[in-house]
């Protein structure tokens, strides 16, 4: 061991620590011993070790949220890899990036592998020698091993990039359903990754430009259809892909495929075995997800999905259990009076934040800088500040119950669509339409709708049964009136363009022969789930405070067991979540297990037109920068303000349209104008682990 300080400029290029230098015969190692979530970024492209150990740094410090422990690079003339590590297993010896036993793998990675242990021991048992106990040195063994096909093995959330010194080739993928993120774009010097897109901009010559095809497709579904992301030629990798990235070009290829069966394809056994069958699985993911050296906790909505989350874990522990959730001033959105119920039955030790209006205007371009996306409703805004609160009482690891609706027909867009198919056999009825009043209690403007009102708001394509998209054409339509607020000149750029017939033309072949409700589901989950609720709502929100989600419900093996149960064991006539409720029949008060589904909301547009309202909304929202940024036509947007402010015939769409708007206004400020004036952002990160491959 020998002090090397003059092998590079560390100083000038690196912010440190004491650090101690190893050399050995091909490397050279620096680091800090210290006390996985994490966020990953590299590129492969040739660069000396300062430019390429400055640019990574740079892109590091951008994310550091996602790791606030510890970070790493690896870096040789072909590849720079590094991370950011938020410490969830294994404490003291996982500091990445990591090696195999000849040091010809080298790995980055954001997530966790839950059944580690298990592969651990059968790859011990095949010769490998483990210099950590870490669930990242598994997966580089385990690829090793089996190469592509370890992504099979794998039960977790995870991305990861795993550099082949002998092959000179990178190798990168992704979980099965998108639980973590991972983009990707190319320069004419080479390929780059990141956990997030905004680290990928301060890799030199990308330039971040707004996707015109990008915005009509959010104003459209709500999300980016993958692997696009709003900004042109920044992309993400899919879930279930990987991608090999050599001197022959970039290679894509999938492994895994969300499920999808057709009638004849389904469980043939009664509802008591299904039962036994999912309380088997559910427990099993559940134990597995509670492997941590860190505390955990929940989140309890007071639904059924949080609540049954929640009860199998004190089942398993065995003690108590903190639990937390979110209210709201406004009494429309809350939900308090079922968490406190939930809380007494369930003795957890709870804690609790209540979101105001003037909470949400004021955290919302925070928010936005850490979606990355447009958004069209406000409900990530409070998701992150119940992420602070968490994070704010030292716990790094949540647990909810994100999937148990998606996957057992909890939503209402799934009743929603089974009532249209039963009121189109007979379209003229005035009497079936009515039961559409059923489904939106909580929306006013629904009390006084009669069956021709009905018909005029529900009726779009109603006799077109036979889409491969049915089910979701009422909402991509309504959501697509946004676009009249387009300028002119972004109209006529998407004048041939039309999202939806690019969504049927690339998945139409996978959905024929499947009913109507496991259409519907698929949807919901390739789309909406991951590209917004897991996203926007959940790994942003959550990391922006360094808190780890956790989503027991999303175990593969769940996936595909829900996704092979007959239509009427997930929705019973119109009694959504059929299986659960009778699962937990007993097991939770019946105020829980019968309350009929309220989606989660928060609200919206009135945010941002209250006395306290913050300078920027204006600034955004201004005539000058309205027609600067050119997205939208002026007059139409200055008309919509004037009719959230003063109207009372305000739609749905009205709120959406304005969040829209305003969220897209942000991204070009904080994006393409690159203003750091909101808020106050990360400082540069500390390389704790730094590996010089010369060779």
């Amino acid at each position: 061991m020998r002090l090397i300080l003059n092998s590079f400029d560390v100083k000038k290029h690196i912010n440190f620590n004491i650090v101690t230098i190893i050399s050995l015969k091909k490397f050279q190692y620096i680091f800090i011993n210290r006390c996985n979530m994490c966020g990953i970024a590299g590129f492969y492209s040739k660069k000396n070790k300062e430019e390429a150990l400055d640019i990574l740094n740079r892109m590091l410090s951008l994310i550091k949220y996602r790791g606030p422990d510890e970070s790493g690079a690896y870096y040789s003339p072909d590849i720079c890899l590094g991370s950011v590590r938020l410490c969830i297993i294994d404490l003291k010896t996982g500091q990445m990036p990591i090696s195999n036993e000849d040091s010809t793998l080298w790995i980055v990675f954001n997530g966790e592998i839950y059944n580690y242990i298990e592969l651990k021991t059968s790859l011990t048992r095949a010769g490998h020698h483990f210099k950590t106990n870490s669930d990242t040195e598994v997966i580089l063994h385990l690829f090793e091993e089996y190469g592509v096909e370890s992504l099979n093995m794998l039960n977790g959330q995870f991305t990861f990039a795993i550099w082949n010194n002998k092959k000179r080739e990178l190798f990168i993928a992704r979980d099965r359903v998108g639980i973590r993120p991972l983009f990707y774009t190319s320069t004419e010097d080479g390929f780059i990754f990141a956990s997030e897109i905004k680290a990928l901009l301060e890799y030199p010559k990308v330039k971040p430009k707004i996707s015109t095809k990008s915005l009509s497709q959010v104003f459209t579904f709500w999300t980016t259809l993958t692997p696009y992301t709003l900004f042109e030629n920044i992309y993400e990798v899919s879930p279930g892909e990987y991608l090999t990235i050599n001197e022959n070009g970039i290679h894509h290829n999938s492994y895994w495929e969300l499920p999808i069966y057709k009638p004849d394809e389904y469980l043939k056994t009664d509802l008591d075995h299904c039962i036994n069958k999912f309380d088997t699985l559910f427990s099993d993911s559940i134990r597995l997800r509670m492997r941590s050296d860190v505390t955990i906790g929940t989140y309890l909505s007071g639904g059924i999905d949080s609540c049954t989350t929640t009860l199998y874990i004190k089942n398993l522990i065995g003690k108590y259990l903190r639990t937390f959730s979110i209210g709201f001033t406004e009494k429309e959105f809350d939900e308090s009076s079922f968490q406190e119920l939930a809380v007494d039955y369930l003795k957890t030790i709870h804690n609790k934040i209540n979101c105001s209006i003037e909470d949400i205007a004021v955290k919302f371009p925070e928010v936005i800088w850490h979606a990355e996306t447009v958004l069209l409703r406000t409900a990530p805004v409070p998701m992150f500040i119940l992420s602070e609160l968490v994070n704010k009482q030292n716990i790094k690891v949540i647990i909810t119950g994100e999937g148990a609706d998606e996957l057992l027909g909890g939503y209402n867009i799934f009743k929603e669509a089974l009532i249209r198919q039963f009121w189109a056999k007979q379209p003229d009825s005035a009497y079936r339409p009515l039961l559409l009043k059923r489904l939106y209690p909580y929306l006013s403007q629904m009390k006084s709708m009669n069956g021709f009102s009905l018909k005029l708001f529900f009726g779009y394509k109603l006799e077109e049964t036979d889409s491969p998209v049915y089910s979701h054409l009422l909402r991509w339509h309504n959501t697509s009136h946004i676009k009249n607020y387009f300028s002119d000149d972004i109209k006529a750029d998407l004048s041939r363009y039309e999202p939806i017939n690019e969504f049927i033309n690339k998945y139409k072949t996978i959905l024929e022969g499947a009913d109507l409700l496991s259409r519907s589901q698929w949807i919901e989950m390739k789309l909406f789930m991951s590209g917004y609720l897991l996203s926007s709502q959940g790994d942003r929100m959550s990391m922006a405070h360094s808190l780890e989600g956790r989503y027991p419900f999303l175990d593969h093996r769940i996936i595909d067991f829900c996704m092979r149960l007959p239509s009427n064991l997930k929705m019973n006539g119109l009694n959504e979540k059929f299986l659960l409720k009778k699962m937990m029949n007993g097991k939770l008060p019946q105020q829980i297990v019968q309350r009929t589904k309220q989606p989660y909301r928060a609200p919206s547009s009135k945010c941002f037109f209250s006395e306290k309202s913050p300078d920027y909304i204006e600034n955004s929202i201004s005539e000058s920068n309205i027609r600067e940024a050119g997205y939208f036509d002026f007059n139409k947007v200055n008309f919509l303000i004037n009719k959230l402010k003063y109207g009372t015939q305000v739609s749905e769409i009205d709120h959406m349209a304005f969040i829209g708007i305003l969220s897209t206004q942000l991204l070009n400020t904080l994006f393409v104008k690159k203003s750091d004036s909101l808020f106050e952002k990360s400082k540069n990160v500390i390389f704790n682990k730094i590996v010089i491959d010369n060779k």
